[in-house]
């Protein structure tokens, strides 16, 4: 029984021992590569390594879609003349990419975070984040920003109608402003701010929130559409607007169109604007 106690005296004064000769961190430095360095109390440093957020990939299949609405959808644009597009398969981000996965870029990269308008942070998706911004998280991800046309394919998931969920969109299947329905259908609920992702039902191809919650940046400068046929477009050469699709929290059901197209200078940021990624892989 002494041996015992002997033993756990002797075990702990080890570990004491230890953990008084491990050096403490005495500050933590950006240098102008941009990364971090750790300063110990003992003279040494090393570069602190930040942990990237895990993202839930879909797998998008290559198709060909007719891109824009017909003269017959309600509410259609002037600028969404349908055209007949062809895209190879890629893979989008199952959801917006939410607050916490851009706060984790935030501390690695010593950006400042954006507000969260007091909703809340974790599983909502970033907002107040510029077209820039979305890039360089994109980018520091190793991932881009998608196109227009890999938008609206993906959104689309195989409809042609106004809507992935068809002829309406109800606040059971969108967050949107619900005082305002598409096509004097029935009024809904009005949240007025951001709802965690993934609180509605996915579309056919496994997306949550294509429709309403945040807009979401794509890489295309905006630009009329072709009327001929294209295979993997990426939008205008050059330009001073950048787009942004699907509609948010704060907009009239028929800003939600699949076919809607909205932009906006790269650098103005919004409490309604977020973004999701297409990996490369």
């Amino acid at each position: 029984m002494k041996k015992g106690i002997f033993t756990i005296i002797a075990l702990y004064a080890t570990i004491g021992l230890w953990a008084q000769t491990q050096p403490s961190v005495l500050d933590e430095v950006k240098i102008k590569n941009g990364k971090t360095i750790t300063i110990y109390s003992n003279g040494t440093w090393k570069e602190k390594v930040f942990k990237k957020p895990t993202i839930a990939w879909v797998s998008i299949p290559a198709g060909t879609f007719t891109m824009g609405s017909p003269p017959s959808e309600v509410d259609r644009g002037s600028d969404e003349t349908q055209h007949q597009v062809t895209l190879s398969a890629f893979k989008m981000s199952k959801y917006e990419v939410t607050f916490e996965q851009y706060d984790l870029f935030c501390d690695a990269t010593g950006r400042s975070k954006p507000s969260d308008e007091g909703w809340g942070r974790g599983n909502r998706p970033v907002v107040n984040v510029s077209w820039d911004d979305a890039t360089v998280f994109a980018e520091w991800m190793g991932c881009r920003l998608p196109t227009e046309a890999e938008w609206e394919y993906a959104a689309r998931a195989g409809t042609t109608t106004p809507f992935s969920t068809g002829n309406n969109l109800t606040t059971t299947q969108a967050n949107y402003n619900g005082n305002y329905p598409y096509n004097n259908n029935a009024k809904g609920e009005y949240r007025q701010k951001t709802m965690p992702v993934g609180s509605f039902a996915a579309n056919a191809y496994g997306l949550f929130d294509m429709h309403g919650n945040v807009w979401e940046w794509c890489s295309d400068w905006n630009g009329d559409y072709s009327t001929s046929a294209q295979t993997n477009p990426k939008g205008a050469s050059s330009g001073s607007y950048r787009v942004y699709r699907g509609g948010s929290w704060s907009d009239y059901a028929n800003y939600c169109r699949t076919a809607n197209r909205i932009n906006s200078t790269p650098d103005n940021r919004y409490c309604n604007i977020g973004f999701r990624l297409v990996s490369p892989k």
